[in-house]
């Protein structure tokens, strides 16, 4: 069954529960009318249908869709991933690391929000019954955080980030309040997972430190 519909410039984005297939739309069709010899032309047509490849559709979790300039997330429940739409076609970005654990936690939530943090450029997947955030940036193609909230849903608008509780629209990244999310103080945490032995040379993509050579 078709679970969302996504326009875009030339075509139309179909998420099926198994497939993610396009479909070519605003393009000018030619036809006879009523036999007459005459040429009519539209653009009310909706075209081929091309399925996208990769054995990948986005379940019953349309709310996990999301679209920021030309690319889209979404998750596929079904198969235990966290998808990306681009002009590349479908990748699993759940493969970055994260895996196993989408695998299986994907399975234990019904409702999976999605939303796009305009002022982070972030993609934020929240699992209602798993009570987690995820963030997603493309910089460094990696989940870079754990957040502490759990929104009902979320949108960005005027390069604000907003998400919604209880009925309420509430503003993220404020100056003057930090760790706090609903009215309600979070404690953050970092945990480091390194190689104890001093005498192996380490590489880090994402983290920067100072200190001596040693």
């Amino acid at each position: 069954s078709i679970q969302k519909l996504h326009a875009r410039d030339e075509d139309l984005v179909t998420l099926c529960e198994n497939k993610i297939l396009k479909i070519l739309a605003n393009k000018d069709a030619l036809f006879n009318a009523d036999g007459n010899p005459q040429l009519v032309a539209t653009a009310n047509v909706l075209g081929q249908a091309i399925p996208f490849v990769g054995e990948y559709g986005i379940s019953k979790n349309p709310e996990s869709f999301v679209s920021e300039a030309y690319r889209a997330y979404f998750s596929d429940q079904t198969r235990g991933v966290v998808l990306r739409l681009s002009k590349d076609g479908l990748t699993p970005i759940s493969d970055h690391g994260m895996r196993d654990w989408f695998r299986d936690n994907l399975k234990l939530t019904n409702s999976i929000i999605g939303s796009y943090d305009d002022k982070q450029k972030e993609y934020n997947i929240t699992l209602k019954e798993a009570k987690k955030t995820l963030s997603f940036r493309e910089d460094v193609r990696g989940w870079v955080s754990f957040k502490s909230f759990i929104p009902e849903n979320g949108i960005s608008c005027s390069n604000n980030y907003y998400t919604f509780k209880g009925g309420r629209a509430w503003v993220h990244h404020d100056e003057h309040t930090f760790n706090t999310f609903y009215d309600k103080v979070q404690d953050s945490h970092v945990t480091l997972i390194l190689n104890e032995n001093p005498g192996l040379v380490k590489s880090f993509k994402t983290l920067n430190y100072e200190g001596t050579q040693s």
